[in-house]
């Protein structure tokens, strides 16, 4: 049986949220259509990709070997399909704005290929709050801003949004909530709760949970999402954070889970925003293009 590049997305999308159910919503498809990709994967393979556990499916060390090769063959699926994107001889400056959690855990992938494939570009990229962002961009101190989309009101700026990203409850290995059939805000707000602040997290998250009787218990509020990571993996309390800034395992090595909870959560929209009247430059439209192949955005 020959290896599909189907069967490499469904592979890295379980691996990265550890979950067959939860790679099936991220990939709007079935889960048994996910479970048969990965058996026959493994199958072409011939290697076990998983271990099946009661929270999920956890990577063998043939499976950690396979995404790193997983990543690859979609990097060069990518670049291919790029080829024609527009032309590489594109030089200049470009100002880009991004907030704090887009240059930590979205942009600097990007930025790298941007730079291979215009290498006459020069990319000026500031660290901002989306206030700053606004008020740059409306100023044209900035060409052009990536950041949560979804925090954007001010009508002068036009918007794009590349990627949703949901939010789920992060907790310990082994927590009492894992084992329950349902869990919702009411279930959250009984557990001490660890609140993110940056980029706006803290009054997102607010949002939410005056929509419904219940209130999280804070226990701290912190600007790192390191901190929330550590503290939730050592059991110190629980977050909702988005799949974005996920990572299974603290610095500290220890396990952090993930569940999609039953309240309605938004998700973290990652796009792109300009001055609704501004005129695009060369290096704008690169950049701009560039997102749109590579989020596969139509035209």
């Amino acid at each position: 049986m020959a290896l599909s590049l189907k069967q490499v997305r469904y592979f890295i999308a379980t691996a990265e949220s550890g979950q067959v159910s939860q790679a099936a919503v991220n990939l709007s498809i079935s889960q048994s259509a996910v479970t048969t990709a990965i058996r026959d994967l493994e199958e072409t393979v011939g290697a076990q990709l998983f271990e099946r556990t009661p929270h999920g499916m956890d990577l063998t060390s043939a499976g950690r070997q396979f995404l790193a090769h997983a990543y690859d063959i979609m990097k060069k699926v990518a670049e291919a399909q790029q080829l024609n994107l527009v032309t590489s001889e594109v030089t200049g400056r470009l100002t880009v704005a991004a907030t704090y959690t887009v240059i930590g855990y979205f942009l600097p992938y990007h930025i790298e290929r941007l730079r291979r494939q215009f290498p006459g570009l020069d990319i000026q990229l500031f660290e901002l709050n989306r206030e700053s962002i606004e008020e740059g961009l409306l100023t044209n101190r900035y060409d052009i801003s990536v950041l949560l989309t979804s925090n954007i009101l001010n009508p002068e700026l036009q918007t794009e949004k590349l990627l949703s990203s949901p939010r789920r409850l992060w907790l310990p290995a082994r927590h009492r909530l894992l084992s329950v059939g349902a869990v919702g805000l009411k279930e959250v707000a009984e557990e001490p709760y660890i609140m993110l602040t940056v980029d706006e997290a803290s009054h997102t998250s607010l949002k939410y949970w005056t929509q419904t009787p219940y209130q999280p218990s804070i226990s701290l509020r912190t600007s790192s999402v390191e901190a929330v990571r550590s503290l939730v993996a050592n059991g110190q309390g629980v977050a909702i954070l988005s799949d974005m800034v996920h990572r299974p395992w603290s610095l500290e090595g220890r396990r952090i889970e993930t569940l999609v909870l039953q309240d309605d959560i938004p998700s973290m929209d990652v796009g792109l925003a300009w001055r609704r009247s501004t005129e695009f430059s060369p290096q704008m439209s690169a950049f701009r293009a560039y997102f749109r192949s590579a989020f596969h955005l139509p035209e």
